[in-house]
């Protein structure tokens, strides 16, 4: 551990160079989101139109009859990332996410990281989304050829644009722009119509497999047609569809009550999108054998299997909305995350700014619609999806270590929030600092243990790191011997086993306490279930191709350069930007996060 620095030290941190500087009072969001608004918002973000094809490829390649039970175990390991997020959330509510929370908890240098690699995936996951509205529009008038011209793609000096997809990107910033709870109220409308649509598929699907007796699951095959390995497989697969939830932590700022509706809100959201995907795909793999599923269309080509042709119209008007919704999701957080950066001067002050009106970073929010419409309009970005997912499991699994890091090595001193949070910080701390100068003679031991155990802590989270990544590379590692594989995968796990029991045997008890006085949700199962996120998220990262790992490189390569020669010498780290916490004879902190 680094001096002055988060748990583990900052990475390319600079000493604070002014004592008795603090950081300037920054223009706050407004506070409008209610719980029915986050669920919204959640809901939304998470459910696009991939689970209108998802269902056929995955049940084709992968999982067969069982794809509900994929979808379940997607849910059980994305509700890991989900408990780790609801605990950030409720005790750092502010704008920014994972990046804000990897700030206070590792340091400056892994949050820039992650930040950038968060603008990635919400400007490559927006102009994707945005691209895919046209040829379901298409439906609807049937056929691409009879699109309206200013929706239709054409070709432009060798380039395939589409207009119709910068349109739509313009039209949902400008939304975003008039305010966080208008936004949330469309937001709503749009799901509740795509929910609709879902519902209408269940309902439907469910009379017509009653009818006639649900032939699609009376294959050869049986029921785990393609094994335990394929269902794993698919899980893995359907795992991505459960991204979004996190996009609710972007708001926390803007949330009237964060420390009650924050956790239920990422909860609820993850939860009906776990029902919903488990009904849809039990139904219309019950209603045709997987192999016979149309990859493209499963679900249109199901209904019209018996008859239901005009049920496309409603399928394609879920799918539609899915997108919009999205897209929504994917433009609120970016913003954020630029703001959150551009308070801390890693960015230009241009990002910081909150419209007096509308209480919203409307500059960010324009800059981040034009780029992103720009993208959506000349450039395919399909093969780029896979970056997206890059951004994504770096994030979740960053935010599972920093409840480690809380719960065991918390800084030394504590970053100051953009939220009203930082006077009842304040006020714990005081009583926190009058309370031990009453025990004089006790304080030279208390900060000696305590700096003990939180070396030990320190250590055994590191190497639960280290331990994690031996596992997973060497099961997923092509080529290599499988007694050379299980040796590696032996040391590691019992490198993980062994520094999980030391860290079950360190006390949290005070950490416990501050947080049920507090009122906030607490993680449970640690450090287990953070651990068990980290290999989840370590396991797919690793076995993402390697072209996308070159690609996000260059990229994060990019964000290294310009955090160099421009955040660095902005950074507000150069100046007194932390609050020293109450410091015992030996002038180690006395720390808290609360």
């Amino acid at each position: 551990m680094m001096e002055n620095g988060g748990a583990f030290g900052c990475l390319f941190r600079r000493k604070p160079v002014d004592a008795a500087r603090q950081k300037p009072a920054t223009q706050q969001l407004a506070r409008k989101l209610s719980l029915f608004d986050l669920t919204a918002i959640g809901v939304g973000a998470t459910i696009g139109a991939g689970v209108y094809i998802l269902v056929g490829t995955v049940a084709r390649e992968h999982t067969g009859p069982s794809l509900t039970i994929s979808f379940f175990i997607g849910g059980i390991a994305a509700a890991l990332s989900a408990f780790c997020y609801a605990e950030l959330a409720c005790r750092c509510p502010s704008a920014g996410s994972a990046y804000h929370y990897s700030y206070v908890c590792i340091g400056e240098g892994v949050a820039w990281l992650i930040g950038w690699a968060l603008i990635l995936e919400y400007t490559l996951g927006g102009a994707a989304v945005a691209r895919g509205v046209t040829p379901n529009l298409a439906s609807f008038f049937g056929g691409v050829d009879k699109l309206p011209s200013i929706l239709a793609r054409q070709t432009i000096f060798g380039i395939l644009v589409d207009p119709g997809a910068a349109i739509l990107v313009i039209i949902i910033t400008a939304l975003l722009c008039t305010g966080i709870k208008e936004s949330s109220l469309a937001q709503a409308i749009i799901t509740t119509i795509n929910i609709s649509a879902l519902g209408f598929i269940i309902l439907a699907g469910a009379y017509l497999g009653c009818k006639t007796g649900w032939s699609g699951y009376e294959v050869s095959s049986g029921y785990f047609s393609f094994g335990v390995n394929g269902l794993l497989a698919g899980s893995a697969t359907v795992f991505f569809s459960y991204i979004g939830f996190d996009i609710v932590a972007s708001t926390a700022e803007e949330v009237k009550n964060p420390q009650r509706d924050m956790p239920l809100g990422i909860g609820i959201a993850l939860s009906i999108c776990a029902i919903l995907y488990m009904l849809v795909s039990a139904v219309i793999v019950g209603l045709v054998p997987y192999h016979a599923l149309d990859p493209d269309t499963p679900i249109s080509s199901a209904f019209a299997g018996y008859g239901m042709e005009w049920a496309v119209y409603i399928i394609t008007a879920g799918a539609v909305t899915a997108l919009c919704a999205s897209l929504i999701g994917a433009i609120i957080p970016q913003p954020r995350i630029l703001m959150a950066m551009a308070r801390d001067g890693l960015l230009p002050s241009f990002f910081s700014d909150i419209s007096k009106h509308t209480q919203v970073p409307v500059k960010g929010t324009i800059a981040t619609g034009i780029f992103i419409a720009i993208l959506a309009f000349v450039m395919d970005v399909s093969q780029l999806a896979g970056m997206v997912s890059v951004g994504t499991l770096l994030s979740f699994t960053v935010v599972a270590l920093s409840i480690l890091i809380l719960r065991y090595v918390p800084p030394d001193e504590l970053h100051y929030l953009p939220s009203d949070q930082q006077s009842n910080v304040g006020q714990h701390l005081d009583a926190l600092g009058t309370d031990m100068a009453e025990r004089p003679l006790l304080q030279k031991d208390i900060a000696q243990d305590k700096l003990r155990k939180r070396k030990t802590a320190a250590w055994s989270i590191t190497m639960v790191c280290c331990g994690t990544l031996v596992v997973v590379a060497a099961i997923s590692t092509e080529g290599l011997s499988s007694i050379l594989c299980f040796i590696l995968s032996g040391i590691g796990g019992m490198v993980v086993i062994c520094c999980l029991t030391l860290l079950h045997s360190i006390d949290q008890v005070d950490t416990k306490e501050r947080l049920t006085k507090s009122g906030g949700f607490m993680c449970p199962f640690v450090p287990f279930l953070p651990v068990a996120c980290c290999l989840i998220n370590t396991y797919l990262l690793v076995n993402i191709g390697a072209e996308t790992w070159i690609r996000v490189l260059i990229w994060l390569a990019v964000g290294v350069i310009i955090y160099i020669f421009y955040g660095r010498g902005h950074s507000l780290l150069l100046d007194d930007v932390r609050r020293p916490t109450t410091r015992t004879v030996d002038d180690h902190a006395d720390t808290t996060l609360s």
